[in-house]
């Protein structure tokens, strides 16, 4: 069997990678990875499917090559490259060292002439070469054993070509393919060809000649008489033309292809420049198992380990008493059911104890626990906390989370995953809980799995032990103590006790929601179907578009090979257009709501008729908590109907709910922010805060505003918040750009301070590399200062909206924080259940109720201060649609 070399174009590749992704990739320290992240990826599969057994890649260099010295304009106009991809280029080549693999550069030359050059003497010496590059070009080194392989749309779509390829796709040879450029030319390199001379008369001028030099010494056989002129005009231009494009595949370059043989790769130097680069899915998928460059974790011998099986062995735990303690839940973390705890790990870094709970009785090892008054640190330990609160735990309290340590010092990771920051921070490699106890053969029913968890629980423990020295070290030099220890750890137990709590859920009532929505659905069908003039499928938006653009011939959005777009923003331009249009936005409105909202809820109510959404911390950049199974954060409010699902949730059997949201509390920071003395005094004396901009921008009297007045000036107070642009204020308010722009220069004409705010926030941005909250909280926008325009304008307005967005999301957590005390302290049978944006909901007894209402208010609004007043508006009702 042949061995098989991949030779790609460097170049090429990294192109291709950089405008395939669909995002902007840049870390923390501002180094651009775009392109090397969409390069690696390419790799890998390249790697995947062909499993070569030698690899180079090859790369141009700056300066003139052969070609530039016989045509000057040669690749002249050609765009240059963009400055983020330009700082890619070396790291990548120190990313293709650390993977062993080789590569190749050669002054004069460019990278094809070196792709030629090996794909000829491998196939000399036996062997199979694969070509992959991005560039047709390379089509004319194709043959019966040397396939090229083209890149085509995204990062991982292929074309191959051989000798028989090229005849089925061009009717030509490869060797034909050299005069077919030289006939047409190529824009792309600027190389001129003949003009007038396309791809369909090339291909049928070398059907009929085979060269251009035969055709040249027969131009009289060319039947088209301004085609023969255009050749015969064009004859020093083909030739030359020809010339230029052909591949030198005699670059003077030694190659010895033993240095070209795939090999495992410096795993050490490659974990670290993935770390520097912050790929953390690569470094998650790294093979490090037969490397001795890295790691395994090291565990004290020194730790006295025990097993506790029954009651009588509890006792043991006392040593622990008051002590701060590592904590591990072996358990099935369900939110529909009771979760099923099975082992606990707790210990500390001198003696660990493994608790067979299932054995030993749940309810045991909760009052044991209690009795102990334990602190806790682990790592994403918010899910243990739930397990052993759902049964009862309630002297405790959290002292350090690994996990969250990560996210307040790194707020745009895509997870925290335990694994990956050692792998990361230390380049030590640990199992996860799967992986261990898959090796460990705990796959036997039968087996007791006890040791494993204890000595997987070392593990962790040890892990966690370590990234918590260098978490504290880094949370202290970045100033971020105070978020840490004063707001994110106390709100663990919070969340963990809103998930322990749920919310009840009538499930007649949503049923009988679930009928009332069906109906309108079959009604709005059969209407759609008759505005359309025929039964077609709704949900299709292949169907769909036809319909709309084709049939009825409304104006449309570009249209794409997988037909026209009907999204909600193409909807809601043309809405006005045509009845259908509407009825398809409420169709879509109602079906969502139907599946998501009553569909999917009904799995997820428990036996005792609650439902438990998961809480998490770690999601929004912005510090704003997820909600997710079921995102009860998105259930749509600015419709009726969605409203009414909110009927469906309800107090406890005999109680009531109480809640209370902030009025307006981002625009209420941005008055404290930017020291605005208009904006203070309005907020202080409780005026109207659109009314009052509505009357200022437009220099009316208040008592002479209209509503529309009042619509448009909200809509700028809170676009004002998000950057919004001209464009963007004329689109949410149906006027003119010109309109719009004047509407937001008035305002900050108004309101200089805001303006002044705003740029400063830009200002600091472009300096630090980050924004930050009133409490500190550090987000890093790295788009900032992006050399793209559209890409530095998502910074900028990441840069002014970060600091209020996320000062919000701090206060809310305070508030949480607060209220939960208070009511444990003063009003113990009362639970807090819910937190919805700026909404906070309390499940509590109606004979408390004024006090709880007054305790839920105060807690609120008291949770920071401000050079504006907080104002959080109280509701209470049988069901959440009665707090509106």
């Amino acid at each position: 069997m042949k061995e098989r070399i991949v030779i790609i174009d460097g170049n090429s590749l990294i192109n291709r990678a950089y405008y395939a992704m669909q995002r902007h990739m840049i870390t923390k320290e501002g180094i651009y990875t775009q392109g090397i992240y969409g390069f690696i990826n390419m790799l890998t599969k390249i790697q995947e499917d062909y499993s070569p057994s030698h690899i180079t890649v090859a790369f141009d260099l700056k300066g003139p090559t052969f070609r530039h010295l016989e045509y000057d304009q040669y690749k002249a106009g050609r765009r240059a490259m963009p400055m983020e991809l330009a700082m890619e280029m070396p790291i990548l080549k120190d990313v293709l060292k650390a993977m062993n693999i080789h590569t190749m550069e050669l002054e004069g030359f460019e990278a094809d002439d070196l792709i030629g050059t090996v794909s000829r003497m491998a196939e000399e010496n036996g062997m199979e070469p694969l070509v992959v590059t991005g560039d047709k070009d390379a089509l004319q080194l194709a043959s019966y054993v040397t396939k090229i392989i083209i890149t085509k749309k995204g990062v991982t779509d292929f074309e191959i070509y051989d000798h028989d390829k090229m005849l089925e796709r061009y009717s030509l040879t490869p060797a034909q393919f050299i005069d077919l450029k030289g006939l047409m030319g190529d824009s792309s390199d600027n190389i001129p060809g003949i003009p007038g001379v396309g791809e369909k008369t090339g291909i049928s001028l070398l059907t009929q000649f085979g060269s251009i030099e035969n055709m040249l010494e027969h131009t009289e056989e060319i039947k088209k008489d301004n085609l023969r002129k255009k050749v015969e005009e064009g004859q020093q231009l083909a030739l030359m033309s020809k010339r230029l494009a052909t591949i030198n595949r005699f670059v003077p370059i030694e190659i010895d292809f033993s240095e070209l043989k795939f090999t495992e790769p410096n795993y050490k130097e490659l974990i670290s420049l993935y770390t520097k680069l912050e790929f953390k899915s690569f470094l998650k998928k790294i093979k490090t198992e037969d490397s001795e460059e890295v790691s395994d974790i090291a565990i004290s011998e020194t730790i006295e380990k025990t097993m506790i099986t029954d009651e009588g062995g509890m006792e043991k735990l006392s040593s622990l008493k008051d002590g701060k303690a590592f904590i591990k839940v072996f358990s099935d973390f369900s939110h529909v059911k009771a979760p099923t705890v099975d082992y606990l790990f707790i210990g500390t870094k001198e003696k660990v104890y493994l608790l067979n709970v299932e054995a030993i009785g749940v309810e045991s090892v909760i009052k044991v626990l209690n009795q102990l008054s334990l602190s806790f640190w682990g790592h994403d330990i918010k899910d243990d906390i739930y397990a052993l609160m759902y049964y009862g735990l309630e002297n405790f309290k959290v002292i350090f989370d690994t996990a969250i340590a990560e996210y307040v010092l790194e707020t745009t990771r895509s997870n925290y995953d335990l694994k990956a920051m050692m792998l990361e921070k230390f380049q030590i490699t640990i199992p996860s809980e799967k992986e261990y106890l898959t090796g460990k053969g705990q796959m036997d029913m039968f087996s007791d799995p006890g040791a494993d968890y204890l000595e997987y629980g070392l593990i962790l423990e040890t892990a966690v032990s370590k990234v918590i020295e260098s978490q504290k070290e880094a949370l202290a030099e970045q100033g971020l103590e105070n978020i840490f220890f004063n707001v994110e750890i106390p709100l663990i137990e919070v969340m963990a006790s809103l998930e322990v709590e749920g919310i009840c859920v009538n499930k007649e009532m949503l049923g009988e929601f679930g009928e009332s929505l069906r109906a309108e659905i079959q009604v709005l069908e059969m209407q759609i179907h008759e505005l359309a003039g025929e039964s077609f499928n709704i949900n299709s938006p292949l169907q769909l578009g036809n319909i709309l653009f084709e049939k009825l011939m409304l104006p449309a959005g570009k249209k794409t090979q997988k037909g026209y777009s009907t999204g909600a923003d193409i909807l809601e331009k043309i809405k006005d257009k045509h009845p259908i249009v509407p009825a398809v936005m409420t169709y879509r409105n109602l079906t969502k709501l139907n599946s998501t909202y009553v569909e999917g809820l009904k799995p997820l109510i428990g036996r005792d008729g609650k439902i438990r959404a998961h809480f998490q911390q770690t999601v929004a950049a912005t510090g704003r908590l997820s909600c997710t199974e079921p995102n009860l954060q998105n259930i749509p409010v600015r419709s009726e109907l969605g409203r009414q699902l909110r009927q469906a949730f309800t107090a406890g059997e005999g109680r009531l709910l109480i809640g209370a949201d902030y009025s307006q509390i981002e625009l209420r920071i941005l008055a404290h922010l930017s020291q605005d003395e208009t904006l203070i005094e309005a907020f202080n004396n409780g005026e109207d805060i659109h009314l009052m901009t509505a009357s200022r921008v437009l220099g009316v009297p208040a008592d002479k505003i209209t509503p529309g007045d009042r619509s448009k000036a909200k809509a700028v107070n809170f676009g004002v918040i998000y950057g919004m642009s001209g464009f963007g204020l004329s689109e949410e308010l149906n006027i003119t750009r010109k309109e719009a722009e004047a509407y937001i220069g008035e305002y900050f004409k108004k309101h200089v301070k805001v303006k002044e705010y705003m740029d400063q926030q830009i200002a600091k941005c472009k300096e630090s590399g980050y924004s930050e909250t009133i409490m500190g909280r550090k987000r890093f926008i790295h788009e900032i200062n992006a050399s793209q325009y559209v890409v530095r304008q998502l910074g900028e307005r990441l840069a002014m909206n970060t600091p209020i967005q996320g000062s919000a999301a701090d206060i809310i957590k305070l508030a949480m924080i607060k209220v939960y005390k208070a009511l444990k302290e003063e009003f113990p049978e009362s639970k807090l259940i819910l937190q919805v944006h700026d909404e906070l909901i309390i499940d509590a007894q109606k004979e408390d109720k004024e006090k709880i209402k007054e305790l839920l208010v105060k807690n609120m609004e008291e949770a920071m201060e401000l050079s504006v007043k907080l104002s959080a508006e109280p509701g209470e009702g049988a069901t959440w649609y009665d707090l509106k």
